[in-house]
């Protein structure tokens, strides 16, 4: 990122939340680019007038001119929360004395409810897809690559990680004895998650499948998921996967990403009974505020419902037999 201006104490920050705070590469020039475009509004010479810009009011402009330029309410919320960021670090390096940005008014966002997919038509998925996670004799590229494919949604789907969590998975991270994944989440955190035999089983007989197409066995280091030529999976190859395997599959409408395969477990674990302290937990998520989002879809399904079944919702909630 190539700012207007020469910014230590921007440059600081970046490496603050990337070294310090652990935030992902994407993330941290997320930041950049909103710190960039908040000093090109300001127009400081120096970090001296930099400091000085930080102020309610040129902070609201600053809202003002994003709103005008027909970016969303959510898009706006986090260009503000950067900046916010930004003041509570120069807080704690003893530049600023208060944070700004709790005198001015963010604009109202509509909560979205998590998308999610239809447990039958994940079940449908999987019946269709059985044989790659069985044992194939003759093993092909294209067998493997189908293998590998079934693999990354079978474990997006029972384990409910990111995508960047599966990403970086290594062969040691199996726990196949404790039928347990390490699992290194955001912030460095490191949670274990509980695995059923059938997808230990699923995921043992795909690691054979890639020591076949490497001609050796590889070391515990080695990434969990790697391409036929033992590339490792990235996030845009991760996102093709799931596209193509849902995409290709009946019955899957709407936005079909990892995250989707996240919501969709944690909705189905809520709707089985699950209490939202240990979705938390399974989830990885540093707060409760961020699980409960996963009870409004739970409501949603219960008025479905209530709609269909109920004899005073059917005759449209008149008394009467």
């Amino acid at each position: 990122m190539i700012f207007l201006m020469e910014s230590p104490l921007i440059d600081r920050y970046l490496d603050y939340i990337s070294v310090v705070r652990r935030y992902s590469e994407r993330t941290c020039g997320i930041y950049a680019a909103s710190l960039d475009e908040f000093c090109r509004f300001a127009g400081p010479a120096d970090d001296d007038e930099l400091i000085a810009s930080l102020i309610p009011n040129m902070i609201r402009g600053y809202e003002v001119a994003l709103l005008d330029r027909k970016l969303n309410e959510r898009t706006v919320n986090l260009h503000i929360s950067v900046i916010s960021g930004f003041c509570r670090f120069l807080i704690g390096e003893g530049l600023l004395k208060t944070n700004p940005v709790r005198l001015v008014k963010r604009p109202k966002t509509s909560r979205r409810l998590p998308e999610f997919f239809r447990q039958e038509d994940m079940d449908r998925y999987f019946a269709a897809t059985q044989a790659y996670a069985s044992d194939i004799p003759d093993l092909t590229v294209k067998s493997y690559e189908k293998r590998l494919c079934r693999a990354v949604i079978s474990t997006l789907y029972n384990t409910g990680i990111r995508r960047s969590e599966l990403v970086g998975l290594r062969r040691k991270d199996m726990d196949f004895s404790r039928h347990v994944m390490r699992v290194h989440g955001k912030g460095d955190k490191t949670r274990e998650i509980p695995l059923l035999p059938s997808f230990c089983q699923e995921i043992s007989l795909y690691l054979q499948a890639v020591d076949t197409m490497a001609g050796s066995i590889q070391s515990g280091d080695s990434p969990l998921f790697v391409t036929a030529k033992g590339i490792a999976v990235y996030p845009r190859l991760v996102d093709r996967i799931v596209r193509q395997e849902l995409g290709e599959a009946e019955g899957f409408s709407g936005r079909k990403s990892p995250h989707v395969l996240r919501h969709t477990v944690a909705t189905e674990l809520l709707d089985d009974g699950a209490d939202l302290n240990s979705i938390k937990e399974f989830l990885g998520h540093s707060s409760l505020a961020a699980t409960q989002v996963y009870t409004h879809n739970s409501i949603e399904k219960l008025k479905n419902v209530y709609e269909s079944a109920h004899p005073r919702a059917k005759n449209g909630g008149k008394n009467g037999d």
